[in-house]
């Protein structure tokens, strides 16, 4: 089995059923404001951070048209409250359509929430992030899972995260021993990783079975390596094919002189009887 149907049966096995949500794509309902003037990104570790993590999570879930992968736009949760508003740096929707890109999701016009919400530690959010916004999530909006991580290398590691349980009360994920999260929402490992280039502690996704989910920069080097090599196994393959011609070629040469010698040799017996 090749890598891309390999690719293609774990993420066929691994991604979790669900139902088509009741509601509609929108793009956007009007009075509801989808811009706040804030950049993206706190840093260039969070820019790398979120765009790594959005890229791998889209990516994986790209075979699957009813999974919506939100960046840093505004979620609204309650209908006719624009103060109902919050902005995480991912999150998954599964049972809606990925197209088309909203401006906001709105949960009572899509008939979904996040199954996932994730945000990346800063000095101006971590406080909110690790304490308000953990009831907010969990209890107000209704998000199964919750996650918090510190993206930044010269300060201490810090992922955490809690699930969502059917009583409507939470629980902090317990970690493995490798401080890894198991999202079962998701159905995903969730590790951290020293990027020692970057100086970024990236958060990343992996099956169950633990093969990582690659980025689209990573594919391409793979590819490019892969490329690579089949030209490095062709050039070795000529050579071998020119060298193999070359010693046929001198076989029968030597094949002919040898031919001239025996004619010569019955030549001189003759000559001499």
């Amino acid at each position: 089995m090749n890598s891309i149907d390999d690719n293609f049966y774990k993420q066929k096995k691994y991604i979790p059923d669900f139902p088509i949500a009741s509601g509609e794509p929108t793009i956007y309902i009007e009075g509801y404001p989808c811009e706040d003037n804030e950049p993206m990104a706190a840093t260039g570790f969070h820019g790398i951070q979120i765009t790594t993590f959005f890229d791998q999570l889209s990516r994986y879930f790209k075979i699957n048209e009813h999974i919506f992968i939100g960046i840093d736009s505004f979620i609204y949760y309650e209908e006719g409250d624009i103060r109902k508003v919050v902005a995480p740096d991912i999150f998954v929707v599964f049972g809606v359509s990925k197209s088309p890109q909203r401006r906001s999701f709105y949960t009572w016009a899509e008939g979904a929430l996040p199954v996932a919400v994730f945000e990346f530690l800063s000095d101006s959010t971590a406080n909110q992030d690790r304490h308000r916004k953990v009831d907010l999530y969990m209890k107000q909006i209704g998000v199964q899972e919750y996650y918090i991580h510190q993206p930044e290398m010269k300060k201490p590691a810090e992922f955490h995260g809690w699930r969502r349980g059917e009583s409507g009360n939470y629980l902090e994920i317990a970690p493995d021993e490798e401080g890894g999260l198991f999202s079962e929402a998701l159905n995903l490992w969730l590790r951290w990783e020293d990027d020692l280039k970057d100086n970024v502690r990236l958060l990343r996704p992996y099956l169950p079975d633990g093969t990582a989910i690659t980025t689209s920069s990573e594919v391409a080097q793979l590819l490019t390596q892969e490329k690579q090599l089949r030209e490095q196994e062709q050039e070795l393959r000529l050579q071998a094919e020119a060298k193999a011609e070359t010693e046929a070629q001198r076989r029968r040469e030597i094949e002919v002189e040898l031919e001239q010698l025996r004619s010569q040799l019955v030549n001189l017996k003759d000559e001499t009887t």
